[in-house]
């Protein structure tokens, strides 16, 4: 069968499916919306209708939620540094997501969701902002939207790009129609050479395989600014200990509640910072710590915690990073439950020393590395976990040990915005007169 006419049936067949499902992505929209009331608004931007025409922006990158677009924060801020004139385009699919994006930019950058991957939604997105280039971070392979970048001459690079194990086992189902996918992408910039040589299995030609490292080393630090927070934290809390428990996920609440009932059998005066993965999860674990018996304080309510508080709730977004240089020691989450882990970078580039779960799949380069450095420290179970953070809150030496390790990684691994802009240089608009 001839490769266009296979490809047709294959988009045909992927297409005519999600058809079927837009019923369930109006329930899906609805039942997000009962626990994060922002998924209740702009629902004409899934499926790309807009009310005016909008200018064409040049370059478009997009970047799934929070974490994606914290990644690919140095790339964009690079972008915009190089051509202070013209005008970019981030889409995201969560509200968390593009509150991040504002956050970050405000209006230096054009923002809508993604629409959903139906084909005339997604030809509708693209005339509606004419980008000429897409740069698609990490793992967003969304079949129609590549094949309509292809269609309409659109160069397409997936950047810090990265498939797990799992995820490739996950795909292969699909690899027919992927691979065709892969071949219409002008590079593939992967974070390491295993993530190259999972792409490949996937279908992706080598010769559009380049790794160009991973972008969340370049991230841009403020470290003035995080000491000063930092030392005002500090004259609040005084010298008592404290660690942090940084985007957990709803079966691991149970565990961390555990976790900060035994280490402060130990040190009485202990400080937990709480920072749920996800905003509809903030009440729900406040309300379980003060189940608990312990006093609570949220970062909404008291901007920071007085003496006498044992569990201070991070309620807010964006402002985590600053939060893990007040923490003696950081639990990140999503390595108990089975996600995969988050990023494990974060704290490290502050000088946090880090422990976590042994579900690391998502972040297996970084996790490798930081562990050959001594920069973190993984329990197979929460009471590994629970130990790990006992004898580091207990090992002064230790902590230092770890701090300058992560340091000396995330200076060491820097370099993959630079190389990144090299690739996609001879696609990017010409710089203006």
């Amino acid at each position: 069968m001839p490769a266009d006419i296979t490809e047709r049936l294959l988009r045909g067949l992927y297409s005519a499916a999600l058809y079927l499902l837009v019923p369930v992505t109006v329930y899906h929209l609805i039942w997000r919306g009962f626990r994060q009331e922002a998924y209740f608004e702009r629902w004409s931007e899934r499926y790309a209708r807009y009310a005016d025409p909008a200018p064409p922006t040049p370059v478009w990158v997009h970047a799934v939620s929070v974490g994606e677009v914290n990644a690919v924060a140095p790339l964009v801020q690079a972008l915009l540094d190089a051509r202070p004139g013209e005008r970019l385009l981030v889409t995201t699919i969560t509200p968390t997501g593009s509150a991040r994006v504002r956050a970050l930019w405000g209006d230096r950058v054009e923002h809508v969701y993604l629409p959903y991957d139906l084909s005339g939604a997604v030809r509708r997105f693209l005339a509606q902002f004419r980008p000429r280039i897409a740069l698609v971070v990490e793992t967003e392979l969304w079949p129609n939207l590549l094949l309509c970048c292809r269609d309409t001459g659109i160069p397409a690079y997936l950047v810090n790009a990265r498939l797990s194990e799992r995820s490739l086992r996950g795909y292969r189902v699909l690899r027919p129609l992927l691979a065709r996918v892969l071949a219409t992408l002008r590079r593939v910039a992967a974070q390491s050479a295993d993530d190259a040589r999972r792409f490949a299995a996937l279908g992706a030609p080598e010769a559009v395989i380049t790794v160009t490292g991973n972008l969340k080393y370049d991230i841009d630090i403020d470290m003035q600014a995080i000491a000063q927070a930092a030392r005002g934290f500090r004259e609040r809390t005084g010298t008592r200990p404290v660690w942090i428990a940084a985007s957990t996920h709803p079966e691991e609440e149970p565990a961390v509640l555990a976790i900060h009932r035994q280490l402060r059998a130990r040190w009485p005066d202990l400080l937990l910072l709480w920072a749920p993965r996800h905003p509809e999860r903030f009440r729900s674990v406040a309300q379980q710590a003060l189940d608990a018996g312990w006093r609570v304080a949220t970062r909404r309510l008291t901007r920071l915690p007085d003496p006498d508080d044992a569990v201070f709730v991070l309620d807010t977004l964006g402002e985590l990073q600053q939060f893990y240089a007040c923490a003696d020691v950081a639990f990140v989450g999503g390595s108990l439950q089975d996600i995969g882990g988050h990023n494990l970078l974060e704290p490290a580039a502050v000088g946090t020393p880090v422990v976590t779960g042994p579900h690391l799949h998502n972040f297996a380069d970084i996790a490798r590395r930081m562990q050959q450095a001594g920069a973190m420290r993984v329990g197979s179970d929460a009471t590994q976990v629970e130990q790990a953070l006992a004898a580091l809150l207990g090992d002064e030496a230790g902590r230092s040990a770890m701090r300058e390790a992560g340091l000396a990684l995330v200076r060491d691994g820097r370099g993959a915005v630079q190389r990144t802009l090299a690739l996609i240089d001879p696609d990017l608009p010409p710089h203006a007169a």
